[in-house]
């Protein structure tokens, strides 16, 4: 068996199909997720598998289910899905799952995302590495009988997420949609069929190869092929999603990206509204920590409780059990709803972004998705630069004590080191958990201030 420490990430499991991750491994964990789900229930009945267009998710994922009904748990077998109809087949369904998906990975990767019944996540620290101890134990041998049911998820799901959106303000939209090739494909044209949208689709074949692009939005340079079919068709917007369409990026009718921070308070402010009018207070909203420094402000404006917490669905998720949190949101474009068993979904944020425009008027008949946006945009960012460093701890120790000697600097370890400036900017510095990368996220009042801070600190981190 390949090793599994190797593949088995804070979150997920993720490596190249043939070298790190087969059919016999897949089995192995089948086996070793079904025992972990017998142990929390001692009559279980089922876990849900779903899987992405990769090549090689088919077998992978009938491998898997060979090694839960090998255990004698029953498989419902949803087919193609996105990550987020997974959650849903979890979440309705009552039910544990796993998708087989390398996200918005290149083409010789494969993974698999776990979550207990209710779609609540599986990570190291809540079952993960005790799936990977057993599959490396060699899991034992079970008492069979288990069976593959076949069942069609895709209808509920589109049907579920409409229910969550006040959708009858929605005008006519003209909506370019980049699927990259990924379950984008698969789930945009049930999820929009009936609303008054023309969708302008790009890459909408499922090729788990990514011939046009990769399928992670977050790199800009995968964002162009919108951008420019946003401005040529005279667009609304433009939508982009992940290889498993669990993210979703939004650009306006320039064609200029919209920043994910900016849908967090969108949405943020919305969620707000919807449960107040329920009656309900004191409501919380989770960002992580290199979200805005808008969003907090704008959920204090909005009469929420802003709670700030580490990168990373688990910890998102955590917080809002703890928490009752309606809504988080993530600077890479996870966003999670309570509503949504609080696991993440893409398409969930972008219906929002699709009724928040539909109902906006402005100044505009036709009024667009920029002047909306205006209110959320509030500073300047460097998004994410990775740098490739041997000495990670001490590169953030060298930083953390230039900055620290300066009067009025705050120094926050939560998730790497976040230092706070007098005059409102502020930057995160965060290692890698798997490769020799550190990761600088820069905020400040304007476009000149975020230069000249990013390049401050890169010329330390990169000396």
């Amino acid at each position: 068996m390949p090793d599994l420490s190797a593949i088995v990430k804070a979150y997920d499991i993720r490596g190249v199909v043939g070298e790190q991750l087969d059919e016999g491994t897949a089995r192995a964990l089948g086996g070793a997720m079904a025992r972990l789900v017998a142990a929390d229930d001692p009559a279980p009945r089922a876990v849900v598998v779903g899987r992405d267009m990769r090549d090689s998710s088919p077998s992978l994922a009938a491998a898997f289910a060979d090694g839960v009904t090998g255990q004698g748990l029953d498989v419902v077998d949803i087919g193609l899905a996105s990550t987020d109809m997974l959650y849903y087949a979890a979440g309705s369904l009552d039910l544990p799952g796993a998708m087989f998906t390398a996200s918005h990975n290149p083409a010789k990767y494969n993974g698999i995302k776990l979550c207990r019944a209710g779609a609540t996540p599986i990570g190291q620290d809540s079952g993960l590495a005790t799936i990977r101890e057993t599959a490396e134990a060699g899991v034992p041998e079970g008492p069979g009988g288990g069976s593959v049911e076949t069942r069609d998820m895709l209808a509920g799901y589109a049907d579920y997420l409409r229910s969550l959106v006040d959708l009858s303000g929605l005008r006519e939209l003209t909506v370019v949609v980049d699927a990259g090739n990924g379950m984008g494909g698969h789930t945009v044209p049930t999820v929009f069929d009936g609303l008054p949208i023309r969708v302008v689709p790009l890459y909408f074949e499922l090729d788990g190869d990514f011939p046009n692009h990769e399928a992670n939005p977050l790199d800009p340079a995968n964002l162009v092929d919108l951008q420019k079919a946003v401005v040529a068709e005279g667009a609304d917007l433009g939508l982009a999603f992940d290889g498993d369409a669990d993210r979703c990026f939004a650009v306006d009718e320039r064609g200029e990206a919209v920043s994910p921070s900016a849908i967090t308070g969108l949405v943020a402010a919305r969620e707000l509204a919807r449960v107040a009018a329920d009656g309900e207070t004191d409501v919380a909203i989770i960002h992580n920590l290199i979200t805005s420094r808008a969003v907090p402000e704008i959920v204090a404006e909005r009469g929420g409780r802003a709670v700030r917490t580490r990168v990373g669905h688990s910890f998102i998720k955590a917080t809002m059990a703890e928490t009752g949190a309606v809504f988080g949101g993530e600077h890479s474009a996870h966003y999670y709803f309570r509503d949504f068993w609080k696991a993440d979904s893409g398409m969930l944020a972008a219906l929002h972004v699709l009724a928040a425009l539909g109902e906006y008027r402005g100044a505009d008949p036709a009024a667009p998705l920029s002047g909306l946006m205006a209110a959320y945009e509030r500073y300047a960012a460097s998004g994410e630069i990775n740098s490739t460093v041997t000495d990670q701890a001490a590169r953030v120790a060298e930083i953390e004590r230039i900055y620290g000697a300066r009067d009025g600097v705050e120094l926050d370890t939560l998730d790497g080191l976040t230092v706070s400036l007098p005059d409102g900017s502020w930057f995160n510095l965060r290692a890698s958990n798997t490769e020799p990368l550190l990761r600088l996220n820069v905020e400040a009042a304007d476009a000149g201030a975020v230069a000249a801070l990013r390049d401050e600190v890169l010329d330390v981190v990169r000396a």
